[in-house]
């Protein structure tokens, strides 16, 4: 349970500008605001990159989803726009000044096939039961744990120790679709009926365990010298984000037509399969190993 009782939620969509899902849905929300309301909470809805969404790019000079850490937050040095936007963003929405937001959804999407995946702000059991719930109601549901996530993790969610981060796909950068619209919304409506049923001392009922995804690392694709790719996501791993990847079956396939093995020691759940934005990253995929936690149930 938490020990104070959730005032205001921010809604945050375009992030990321050319993730369209939760650019769209902040923009019916600020159209139709009556859809987010609650007994006992305000909901405000924010475009978070809006001249990222404006020119359909992931960003204008660098990911707006890497510049909340504190030491960048307080850093007068940096001015680009998304330093900007994330000092504009955290004076907006910090718990720590009295008109900020308690609980944080950052709206996301993937060309990876994450389905419905949900990163929590914090590993605080409040958070980790409101993930029980939105999984007991839809099973397709799952929860990842990145590994840098923490009080001073980069990303917007870690403003507030409670909140989420919402990666729904695969879906094309740039491209709205009806479907993962609507999945998203739902998730969305069950998250604030579980902060509101929560804030009026009812807690709605959830299962005993939670499955979650624990990232280990990333792995990058081959590489040459002067670091161009040399191998591509093997057929048989593209597309199987959350399915397991045991010990020497076959990782990516090279220009060749050779396969490269996992060599780790112990079977993994890759996740951010060949996610398009991780390139520049150096990111082939994440690696997480599958735990079962056991909750405080109520």
């Amino acid at each position: 349970m938490i020990s104070h009782i959730i005032r205001r939620v921010a809604i945050v969509g375009g992030t990321h500008g050319n993730e369209l899902t939760g650019v769209y849905l902040v923009k019916k929300f600020q159209q139709f605001p009556d859809l987010l309301k609650r007994s006992t909470f305000e909901t405000v809805a924010l475009l978070a990159n809006p001249k990222a969404v404006e020119m359909n790019r992931r960003y204008v000079d660098r990911d707006l989803n890497r510049c909340f850490c504190r030491a960048d937050l307080a850093n007068p040095d940096l001015t680009g726009y998304e330093d900007t936007r994330a000092k504009e963003i955290c004076a907006q929405l910090s718990p720590k000044y009295h008109h900020g937001a308690d609980f944080i959804i950052d709206l996301h999407s993937t060309t990876s096939n994450m389905g419905l995946t949900i990163l929590p702000s914090s590993k605080h059991p409040f958070n980790l039961q409101l993930l029980a719930y939105l999984s007991d109601i839809n099973p397709s549901v799952r929860a990842f744990f990145r590994e840098e996530d923490g009080e001073d993790a980069p990303m917007l969610r870690s403003l507030s120790a409670f909140g989420c981060t919402i990666e729904v796909g695969p879906i094309a950068q740039g491209v709205v679709n009806a479907h993962q619209l609507q999945q998203t919304e739902m998730l969305i409506h069950g998250i604030l009926n579980y902060v509101d049923a929560t804030n009026r001392d009812n807690p709605l009922a959830i299962p005993s365990h939670l499955t979650v995804y624990q990232a280990i690392c990333s792995v990058d694709y081959p590489r040459n010298s002067v670091g161009e790719i040399q191998a591509t996501i093997h057929p048989q791993v593209q597309f199987k984000d959350y399915e397991p990847l045991h010990p020497g079956e076959p990782m990516f396939l090279n220009f060749t037509g050779e396969s490269i093995a996992y060599q780790g020691e112990s079977t993994v759940f890759p996740v951010f399969i060949n996610e398009a934005a991780y390139y520049e990253k150096h990111i082939a995929m994440v690696l997480t190993k599958k735990q079962q936690l056991q909750l405080e149930t109520v």
